[in-house]
Order: C-alpha cells, then structure tokens, then sequence
C-alpha cells in the first residue's frame, strides 16, 4: 500500500491513532479502567429504566464502544449509552407495546436500536451533521430536565423497596406509582438507598477523582454477599448470566410503531455525541467532523444491535472521567472495552447480589444533573425566549411525553429558524441627490426574499427626487428562483417609479448563476451591473426610463 493510500486509511478508520506515541500508553490504559469502573455500573444501572436486564448496558459497554473507537474523530469521548437515551428507550418500548423484562432482552431492542443506526447513516449520506446541530440550547435543556424529572421520581419506587420501574409511562404515571410505594417502604431498603446517594453526591462533590459508582455497586455486593440485606427484605437484581453477548436478529412485530421513538432517540442521540465530542476536545487537536461522528455513532448503532445492545451516544460523565484520567486516544475506550469483557465472562454470578437499590440511587444522582437550574436562571436573566422555550419543552415532557417533547423541541426549533430566515437585513440611505444605496446586511433566502423586496419599496417610497437604486450584493452567496423573481419585480415596481435599479459588487459565482436568467442579461446588457457601489452611483442615467 502507498502512502498517501495508507494515510487516506488511517483518516477513517483509526483516526484518533494517527501520530500515536509509545508514551500515551500508559496514560490511556490508566483513563480507560477509571472510565470502566463509572461507565459498566452505570450502563447497567440504565438499563433498569427501561426495565431491561442489567447485561444489556453491560454489551453497550463492549460493542458499539468497540466500533466507536474504530471509527470515531474525538480522542476521549466513551460511547456506550446515557439516561437520556435509556430513558427515551424505555418510553419507546412502551409507546410500541413492547412487553419489556428484568429477565429477558426483547428482540424489540436489536429493532429499535438498528432503526437508529439506520437513521444516522442516512443523515450520514445526505450530509445532516450540520443540520441536526441547529437544535438549540433552551431546547435541549427543557428535554433534559423533563427527562431527569422523569427518571428521577421514576427511580423513587425501587429506592423505597418496590420493584416495578414507572419510569416509560411518564411522569405522572411515576409520581402516582411514588405515592403508591410511600405506604409499603421497606425500611432496610430506605437506609442503603438514602447511604448511597449520599456517597455519591459527596463523592462527587469533594472526591471526584474517585469512581463513586464503583464504590456503590462494591458495597451493595458485599453487604449482599455477607447476608446482610437478603433477610431484612432487600431486593436483588435478575440473575447476571455470564459470557459474550451471543448475535441476534430483530424482530419486525412492533417495527411501525418504533420508529417515531427510534427518531427521536437519534436525535439525541447525535446531539448529546456532537456536544461531548466538541466539550471534551483540547486545543491543538483535529476539529470534530460532524459527518464523521454521525458515521462513527451509526455504526455503533447498527453493529451494537445485534448484539443486543441499547441504542449508544456519547456520554458526559464517562468522557469526562476519560479525559480527567489522561485519555489522550481511542485506546482509552478500548481498554475500558476489555475490562467490560472481562466482568461478562467472569462476574456474572457476583454482579447477580448487586441490590436494585443500589443501581437506583446509581441512575438517580446521574440523572439528576440533567436539571439545569442554572441555564434556567441564566436563561431568564439573557433571554425571556430562551427560557420559556425551555419551560414549555420542560412541562411538554413532563404531561404529554419525553418522545412528544423531542417532536415539540424540533418543531419549536425549526419555527424559530425559519423566523430567523424570514427576517428582513436591509439597509436603506440616500447617499446622494440622485441616488439612493441598498445594503443587504445578510443573506437572501426564499423565505425571505419577498419581505426584503417590500422592505425596499417601502423605504425608497419615502426618498423624494431620487432617480438610482444602487443594489449592494456583496452579501448574496447564494441564489435562487424565488430570489431572482424578487429582483425583477423589483425592478419593473421601482421603473414604474421612475426609478433604475442597479446591481453592484455580486460575486463572481453568483452571477454566473444569474446570468442564465432573463433579468440579470438585461441588466448587464443595459449596463446596470457595476463592480462597485460608487460606479454604479457615477454611472449615466437613463433619462428615458
């Protein structure tokens, strides 16, 4: 192989290894075994949301991870699966009517996540890294506290000693199903979960170097182990079988019915990879493609399924940990990968006296992060849009749906961008006796070009004895239809007038385009095109027009 092919190879597949030095060994080794021991309790604790075996976030931890590492452009990022996403897992598979177990992984699963491997490498193929980002912030942050109040109170049930997980039914479900369990708590289960959220919030808060879930998970195994917890009433997880994740073909009964949720899943899905790739990155390292990570995260996807594995996106908190801990490439995640492995083949029966308490109190802190009452503060003081934007996404999450608030949240982002396209940038001066100066002061669009065109006359009205309008086009980059046919109507309202419309500083590859157009040939053929705004001002006047 050439060189320049072997470096043409190393872009896609590899990339985070190219210039990889002997020295970062020992770094990334050290940062993936403290990403595994947050990233594979936490994995499994999501997948208790949506009332899934615990080995299910145990293979997100090895395959798509694997496949990420292979693919993916950011060196520290930990791809496996996040409360957002579990979360929108477990609404999905109800929505669907997907009958989901403690004991057992739906074929459902290896659909719902192949239906959203398949759905970025679409976006992949047509190019819809950019386009997926344009989601703003208040939206993103209403989700995500509907999301973490909904997993939250979701988690309160087993906490208190109850089994049944609320969390895919909604809020309200989980709220009525916390009043529910307050009259049947179970004591012994109320101290280990109240002792381990605890640690875990003072952990984080005064040791965050050390890996808190560990700890957690590590003392609930002993306490259980020694049997502490069996006799005063404690309940354990379903039993961990041990080994690989053994391939499986999905099933195609409730497939229709997955697909709103397999959109929306793939939308955070990307957003949550793109906005962990972009924090984590270092100056001085390659800038994140967007296509390359939604390639990257697809194919986590689409391998990931048939291994039964929930859908994978970059997670926060692992990454963080990853880059805290040194990572400084992919083979970080390939470590982690390893030690994932290993718990599979060898610690299944002692992951099987891990308490569901303590997995609970696991998901709870995690996901009560999500609720960002600083960007609600901050968005109050800035922008009044921005914070009822967040609040109305927020609330639609907690009453109608997580799945409806993801719709709702593209929805309000898509009218605010086309509000945004609409918008007139127009700068109207007379800037001599004869002639008066149009600057665009953006883009035009085909939302916008009719507005702009009213603009126009509106303000030319108003400028009396003038005889030119000089068109300032150094900002049209692109052009089309819609925008040329304004420009003519332009024209024949301002001749009617009495006035000339004139054109000046279009670029080249603009007017090459407008050249093919009946309106532009006979501007330039009656010379009313110009390279600049003072020949166009200087040039003669059309007595007769």
């Amino acid at each position: 192989m050439s060189a320049p092919a072997a470096r043409a190879r190393r872009r896609w597949l590899l990339p985070t290894l190219t210039g990889y030095r002997r020295s970062w060994l020992g770094a990334d080794v050290l940062a993936g075994l403290s990403a595994g021991a947050v990233v594979i309790p936490q994995a499994m604790a999501y997948a208790t949301i949506a009332e899934l075996p615990v080995q299910a976030g145990l293979y997100t931890c090895m395959v798509p991870m694997l496949v990420y590492a292979m693919l993916g452009g950011s060196r520290a990022m930990s791809v496996s699966t996040t409360s957002t996403i579990a979360t929108l897992t477990a609404t999905t598979l109800v929505s669907a009517g997907v009958a989901a177990s403690s004991d057992d992984i739906p074929r459902d699963l290896i659909t719902l996540t192949l239906l959203v491997g398949v759905i970025l490498l679409l976006a992949r193929v047509l190019r819809l890294g950019g386009l997926v980002e344009i989601i703003n912030r208040p939206t993103i942050v209403g989700i995500q506290i509907g999301v973490g109040a909904t997993v939250a109170v979701g988690q309160l049930p087993k906490l208190l000693g109850e089994r049944d997980d609320p969390t895919g039914h909604g809020f309200v479900h989980s709220f009525n199903a916390v009043l529910a369990a307050l009259g049947s708590a179970n004591v012994a289960t109320v101290v280990l979960s109240a002792a381990s959220v605890a640690t875990l919030f003072l952990f984080k808060r005064f040791l965050p170097r050390v890996p808190a879930p560990l700890i957690v998970v590590g003392a609930g195994i002993a306490l259980a182990a020694f049997g502490v917890l069996q006799p005063a009433g404690v309940e354990l997880i379903a039993p961990v079988p041990q080994g690989f994740p053994v391939p499986g073909l999905p099933s195609f009964e409730h497939v229709a019915a997955l697909v709103p949720g397999a959109l929306a899943i793939a939308v955070m899905a990307f957003l949550e990879s793109a906005a962990v790739a972009r924090g984590i990155r270092k100056p001085g390292e390659p800038p994140v493609d967007s296509n390359q990570e939604l390639f990257a995260t697809s194919a986590a996807n689409v391998v990931g399924s048939f291994f039964s594995t929930l859908p994978a996106a970059g997670g926060f908190s692992q990454s963080a940990v990853n880059q805290n801990a040194g990572a400084r490439s992919q083979v970080a995640s390939l470590v982690t990968v390893v030690l994932a492995v290993l718990v599979g083949l060898f610690l299944g029966p002692v992951l099987s006296l891990l308490p569901q308490a303590s997995l609970a109190a696991l998901v709870f802190v995690a996901v009560f992060g999500l609720i960002d009452v600083r960007a609600i503060v901050l968005m109050w003081r800035i922008s009044r849009r921005d914070f009822w934007i967040a609040l109305v996404t927020a609330l639609i999450g907690l009453s109608a749906g997580l799945l409806v608030a993801v719709a709702a949240g593209v929805g309000i982002t898509l009218v605010l961008v086309l509000m945004a396209l609409a918008k007139v940038r127009v700068r109207v001066e007379r800037v001599s006796a004869d002639a008066i100066l149009v600057t665009l002061l953006g883009p035009l669009y085909s939302a916008n070009a009719q507005t702009t065109e009213q603009a126009i006359l509106a303000a030319v009205a108003k400028e009396r004895g003038a005889r030119i309008v000089v068109l300032d086009g150094s900002r049209i980059d692109d052009i089309s239809v819609t925008v040329i046919d304004a420009f003519e109507d332009l024209g024949r309202e301002l001749a009617a007038a009495g006035l000339e419309l004139r054109f000046a500083r279009v670029a080249p590859e603009v007017q090459e385009i407008a050249e093919r157009t009946d309106v532009f040939r006979r501007a330039r053929a009656e010379g009313r095109v110009f390279a600049t705004v003072d020949d166009a001002r200087a040039g003669p006047i059309d007595r007769d027009a």
